[in-house]
């Protein structure tokens, strides 16, 4: 199983949620306002700023887990319908999960996604 968190652009949203719909097998995602800051990385994949920007951009997140043999179409359909080509336009990690438990069945694992 995977977890795959993603940090998009929020003029973005209505279009990754529309992907993210569209794939009859995800289970669900979880949305959240966030802020945040770092040094993007802009033409020439070089930082585009030498010092931290200490101002605060708002963004999206988005937390969903899925079965390993979706994970690929999952970000993939994230970063496509995120991208617009511009620094900031965000990141998608996906990180392996040993545990799923679903609170109200109990069902573990694949069972409770």
């Amino acid at each position: 199983m995977k977890q795959i968190i993603a940090i998009i652009q929020p003029h973005r949203l209505d279009a990754v949620e529309h992907a993210l719909q569209s794939l009859s097998h995800l289970p669900g995602f979880t949305l959240f306002q966030v802020r945040g800051h770092a040094r993007g990385r802009g033409v020439g994949h070089l930082f585009a700023a030498d010092e931290w920007n200490p101002d605060m951009h708002e963004h999206t997140a988005l937390l969903m887990f899925c079965s390993d043999d979706i994970a690929q179409e999952v970000v993939e359909a994230i970063r496509s319908a995120s991208h617009t080509g511009n620094t900031g336009d965000g990141l998608i990690a996906v990180s392996t999960v040993d545990d799923i438990v679903r609170i109200q069945s109990g069902e573990r694992g694949n069972a409770a996604l």
